[in-house]
């Protein structure tokens, strides 16, 4: 498997298991590789849109649809807290984990909270909206606004 794999499959099997996103030299341990190997693959996948790092270039942000940082957008899922960059990604996790959750998060325009069961077919039935302010193809410009 290719080095750049490894590293991402390892963070998100560590994502998955605990909910925090690891150090990379958690996963330079894990992998038996030196740590300076594993900041050049965060770097490369930064560059493929598959992590975003934060400016230290080494702490994970986003590993999509995860977050490494508290958001307001929490999950819970099987005993773990996991948090998700936006509303969308909330609905990625119960669907990356394979597993049923609880979505936990406010509406943007009233902060009133919200609490949706998602099963492993999808969210229950719910009459709320998603609107996204800035259109996906525009989503990169500046992701952690987004």
């Amino acid at each position: 498997m290719d080095f750049d794999i490894q590293v991402k499959v390892a963070i998100y099997r560590a994502l998955a298991a605990t909910g925090q996103a690891p150090r990379a030299d958690e996963i330079a341990d894990q992998l038996v590789v030196p740590p300076p190997d594993v900041k050049k693959a965060y770097a490369r996948l930064a560059q493929r849109r598959l992590l975003v790092l934060e400016p230290d270039g080494v702490s994970i942000r986003m590993a999509p649809p995860f977050s490494g940082v508290p958001t307001q957008h929490r999950i819970q899922s099987a005993g773990v807290q996991y948090y998700a960059n936006c509303a969308w990604d909330a609905l990625g996790i119960p669907a990356a984990l394979g597993r049923p959750a609880e979505v936990i998060s406010r509406c943007e325009q009233s902060h009133e909270p919200l609490e949706l069961a998602v099963g492993v077919a999808g969210p229950e039935a719910s009459s709320w909206l998603f609107h996204c302010g800035v259109p996906a193809a525009q989503w990169w410009q500046d992701i952690v606004f987004t």
